[in-house]
């Protein structure tokens, strides 16, 4: 049975300990930080697609007992004025409803559930180094403990460890927004059940739901300088809504009311980004999730795009001949889907129009709705899925390497 090792047991790292696990392979999960509960004070979205994604690595019941779901969506101008009223992707399929719930939650619920299949997840276990010999891939931890594989996946985020040993020298780079996180007790109940409200205010981009609990999650971006470090590690409640309310109150919309009533749940990050065509593998090393193609949060699709990376990489793995072959066939699949996501959710925090292609010219290559059911349904072989949508796994493949 080919051994993989996964570094990172946050969302894109256990998914893709989930996914390998369904798929046939030995597989063990290591995390630098002590617990399950990494940035637990920020927010998400899983969008349809990612609701499908874990779908096929049987992840949803974990899922969806976790926060609450996204049916719809408002758009309001910095006037208060609806300007949309829109279903939120497949929001008559429940099981794919979009959903809201915190990061730690998510990264918590997916890890009892890897636990509750047999895979191994250890904590406190920071990489140093990592080396490739013609047999396998060894990880070198801080406390002089070492872990061979036959593949390693680099699974640990923005500032990946196992990036540095494939493409040394790229870092995150800031992506032109400040990003606020809040919850308040106190905020303003939607007539619309399940719906989630977007803000398009003078000043901020500003977005809020309510919880059937009655809690508001609400999150805002704002263009400006980056936030030193220090002030990001040190910075109080009472700084945020400083820095934010004189934004939000030159509109009329309910948004400096909502942060106004939040005490102490408030967290701020600056919007980062990898640049596009970073290198994503060498030999047996490959990198998942933030690690290799992490987007600003302006298009609500980086833990969607995680999960899917998951289901893709078990699959290339279980239906191509041997693991070089499924490697570049994941980067081959993956790289344009991904990269496109990075490139519009950058140019939305960054305010800056795409130009569109010439008349009768083509955009950036990028797999449409269809190719991705056809690609993420467990099924299918992946050698043909999106080709041949929904085509059923052929000749068993061989998975040793």
């Amino acid at each position: 049975m080919t051994r993989v090792l996964v570094i990172g047991g946050g969302i894109a790292g256990t998914a893709t300990a989930l996914a390998l696990h369904k798929a046939g392979f030995g597989v063990e999960v290591r995390e630098a930080h002590p617990g399950s509960a990494e940035d637990i004070g920020a927010f998400l979205t899983l969008a349809s697609n990612g609701m499908r994604a874990l779908a096929q690595f049987d992840a949803s019941a974990a899922v969806t007992a976790l926060g609450f779901p996204l049916t719809s969506m408002r758009v309001l101008d910095h006037t208060g004025t609806q300007l949309a009223h829109v279903p939120l992707g497949e929001a008559g399929d429940p099981p794919l409803r979009y959903r809201c719930l915190r990061r730690g939650d998510l990264n918590s619920g997916l890890q009892e559930e890897a636990a509750r299949r047999g895979i191994g997840i250890r904590h406190g276990a920071r990489l140093t180094s990592v080396e490739q010999s013609a047999d396998g891939v060894t990880a070198h931890f801080a406390d002089g403990g070492t872990a061979t594989a036959d593949l390693l996946i680099g699974a640990d985020g923005l500032n990946s460890t196992v990036r540095q040993a494939i493409a040394p020298g790229v870092r995150p780079f800031y992506a032109g927004q400040r990003v606020f996180y809040g919850y308040t007790d106190a905020g303003p109940r939607s007539a619309d059940d399940a719906c989630i409200t977007m803000i398009r205010g003078s000043r901020a981009a500003f977005g809020h739901a309510a919880s059937p609990g009655g809690e508001t999650y609400w999150f805002a971006r704002v263009a400006g300088d980056p936030l030193p470090a220090e002030e990001l590690a040190d910075g109080t409640p009472d700084r945020w809504r400083e820095l934010l309310l004189p934004l939000l109150r030159e509109d009329a919309t309910p948004a400096a009311d909502i942060v106004a009533t939040t005490t102490d749940d408030i967290l701020v990050t600056n919007a980062t980004e990898i640049p596009t065509g970073t290198a994503w593998r060498s030999g047996r090393i490959l990198l998942v999730g933030d690690a290799a193609h992490a987007a600003s949060p302006a298009t609500g699709q980086g833990a969607s795009m995680a999960l899917e990376d998951a289901v893709i990489l078990a699959k290339c793995l279980r239906d191509t001949p041997d693991p070089d072959s499924a490697l570049s066939l994941y980067e081959e699949l993956r790289r344009p889907r991904v990269e496109h996501n990075v490139t519009v959710s950058g140019n939305i925090s960054r305010g800056v129009q795409a130009t569109p292609p010439a008349r009768g010219g083509r955009g950036p290559s990028r797999p449409g709705e269809d190719e991705l059911i056809g690609l993420l349904d467990w099924e299918s072989d992946i050698r043909s899925a999106g080709r041949e949508p929904h085509a059923s796994v052929g000749q068993e493949p061989r998975k040793g390497l």
